[in-house]
């Protein structure tokens, strides 16, 4: 079933589906438009082959679900992408992890996100995920209170070893 849901949010309808490969340009620019991660991300037509074959790797793996909101001008303002992981801790359960969440800047505060967070957590009981994990930047607090107001706590501490590429 591919995902598919209408909100209507301040008189502003969006639509949450699938992303495609023609979203790509506007998935670099959210993915970009971040004061953390701007170094990290680039809208240089140089680098777009780089996001293409991640876009085509995440299309192939079941256990990603990459997707995208539209607002009513079909102009792509949101994202965010979910990795189903199997597991044998926790007798065998599958975890969703949420990452990646990212709304257009002059759309946030008025629920979509909320929004998007709900329909996640749903659509991770619908695949038989036992919990959903997501991490955070320790510098985004604002985006702590926001998944802390969705019923999410801090349960870990994480750690990342960069590998160079």
């Amino acid at each position: 079933m591919e995902p598919r849901t209408t909100f209507v949010l301040n008189g502003s309808r969006f639509l949450l589906r699938r992303a495609v490969e023609e979203d790509l340009s506007e998935l670099i620019a959210l993915l970009s438009n971040d004061p953390l991660r701007r170094s990290e991300n680039s809208t240089r037509p140089e680098d777009r082959s780089a996001y293409a074959e991640a876009f085509r790797e995440i299309e192939r793996d079941p256990g990603q679900l990459l997707i995208v909101v539209e607002d009513e001008t079909h102009e792509v303002v949101a994202t965010l992408q979910l990795t189903f992981t199997p597991g044998l801790a926790r007798r065998g359960a599958k975890r969703m992890t949420i990452e990646a969440v990212r709304v257009h800047e002059r759309l946030r505060g008025n629920g979509l996100g909320s929004s998007m967070i709900e329909w996640a957590v749903a659509e991770g009981k619908r695949r038989g995920a036992a919990m959903v994990q997501l991490t955070s930047d320790r510098a985004r607090t604002s985006a702590h209170r926001f998944y802390e107001r969705l019923g999410f706590t801090q349960s870990h501490l994480g750690f990342k070893l960069i590998l160079d590429q």
